[in-house]
């Protein structure tokens, strides 16, 4: 058995500067486990497999796999996934508009100057943590609880919550743990000096199957439900840069936007850095 598969670079401000990520072409005939398997083996943070539809609003279905198990929805598989859906030949039915299927429904992507950006779905779980859950995100971090300025639940499908730190050059020189007892996603956010290129640092951390903590090159997820909290909370207006990667030897650049109507759009450069073909043993 063999399928067609590309490997995009996502948000990268030139090529391998992104997050990497895997899109197999016509999965079907492959179970969960294969698929969970060959995210596995691949050993990239994400990889998607692309499938028939069957919401018939929707021009592609996706499913999206970690490391650890899959997930409902993820914003650089999102990008990533269009991409190649595009440059295959996909043709959405409305034109500069793809409607992707995923976990959490039916996700919009604007295809503009030949961008891509995907609508921030709604959160699943938001408001102020605990104070015993921010005092476990400061001691995985390894910062003084005083350094978080704030915090919220920003968990739009992976499970993130969110801490604001007081600048991002306190963000760039966190060292977290490198190891948890349980699943936890976090998110760390501060803000860059006025008139910088990006308005905002990120940072992602996020343990994986064997409880180690990974350091996410660019997260799409995370920036599209941190850009709701930020518009929310008036940290931001209109649109905004953010950078992420530079602590793990990436460029990336994510484009976040609230339009009109108070959606959250979240764009960035993708490239395919390789096409060929996966083949599997029947």
């Amino acid at each position: 058995m063999t399928k067609s598969f590309k490997l995009v670079d996502v948000f990268g401000t030139a090529p391998f500067t992104g997050n990497p990520l895997a899109v197999v072409a016509d999965a079907e005939g492959l179970s969960t486990d294969d698929m969970q398997r060959i995210t596995r083996w691949l050993n990239l943070s994400e990889t998607t497999f692309l499938l028939p539809t069957t919401d018939p609003l929707a021009d592609y279905r996706v499913r999206i796999f970690t490391l650890a198990r899959e997930l409902p929805f993820a914003g650089h598989p999102t990008l990533g996934t269009c991409h190649a859906w595009l440059e295959a030949g996909g043709t959405p039915k409305r034109a500069g508009l793809i409607v992707q299927e995923c976990g959490v429904g039916l996700v919009e992507v604007r295809h503009d100057n030949n961008r891509l950006a995907f609508a921030a779905p709604p959160l699943i779980r938001s408001g102020m943590p605990t104070e015993v859950e921010i005092l476990e995100v400061a001691d995985l971090l390894r910062i003084d609880r005083a350094a978080i300025v704030d915090a919220h639940w920003v968990d739009n499908g992976p499970g993130w919550i969110a801490v604001m730190l007081a600048t991002a050059a306190d963000v760039l020189a966190v060292e977290p743990a490198r190891h948890h007892s349980r699943r936890i996603d976090i998110g760390i956010v501060g803000p860059h000096p006025a008139g910088s290129e990006a308005a905002f640092e990120i940072r992602t951390i996020f343990s994986d199957a064997h409880g180690a903590l990974i350091e996410d090159p660019v997260c799409g997820s995370l920036n599209a439900s941190v850009g709701q909290w930020l518009f929310a909370s008036g940290r931001a207006h209109d649109r905004y840069v953010a950078a992420q990667g530079s602590c793990i030897g990436r460029d990336g650049r994510i484009d976040v936007v609230q339009d009109g109507n108070g959606q959250v759009w979240v764009g960035g450069r993708t490239t395919t850095m390789f096409d060929g073909q996966a083949r599997r043993e029947c």
